[in-house]
C-alpha cells in the first residue's frame, strides 16, 4: 500500500473522530510532509521520537473554537498506478488550496515551485 495515502487517511480519519495526535511509522518523507503541513497552519506541531528500527511521527492536530478541524479537504494526486507532474507553468494557484510538489529541489508547495520555475510530481492536494 502506498505510505502517504496511508498517512493522509490517518490525519483524517483522526480528525473525523476529533483526536489530538497521530502516530505514524517514521519516514523521511512522511516528516517533510507533516512539516509542510505545520508550516502552513493546517497542523499544530510534529514531532519525531523512538529509536531505530522503532522511529514512529506524531502529528498533533489542530482544531478551531468550535471544534473543527484545520483540514476540510485532502485529496491524492499522483498514486502509484499512475504518476502526475506537472510544469512549473502549467501550475494553477488556486485560492486556500494547496498543492504539495516533489520537486529536484526536494517537496515544496505550489506557489513555491512557480516562483522557483519547477515543476514536479503532485503528491496531493489540501485545503
Amino acid at each position: 500500500m502506498d505510505p502517504i495515502s496511508n498517512m493522509l487517511v490517518a490525519i483524517k480519519n483522526a480528525q473525523a473522530v476529533n483526536r489530538e495526535t497521530v502516530k505514524l511509522p517514521y519516514s523521511n518523507l512522511k516528516f517533510e510532509i507533516a512539516k509542510i503541513l505545520e508550516r502552513l497552519g493546517f497542523v499544530e506541531k510534529v514531532e519525531k521520537g523512538g529509536k531505530n528500527p522503532f522511529r514512529y511521527l506524531e502529528i498533533y492536530l489542530k482544531y478551531d473554537e468550535n471544534g473543527i478541524g484545520a483540514i476540510s479537504f485532502l485529496k491524492r494526486v499522483s498514486k502509484p498506478g499512475q504518476r502526475i507532474y506537472i510544469n512549473y507553468d502549467r501550475i494553477r494557484i488556486k485560492p486556500k488550496t494547496y498543492q504539495i510538489v516533489s520537486t529536484s529541489k526536494g517537496l515544496m508547495i505550489d506557489r513555491e515551485a512557480k516562483k522557483n520555475k519547477v515543476g514536479g510530481e503532485v503528491l496531493f492536494e489540501i485545503r
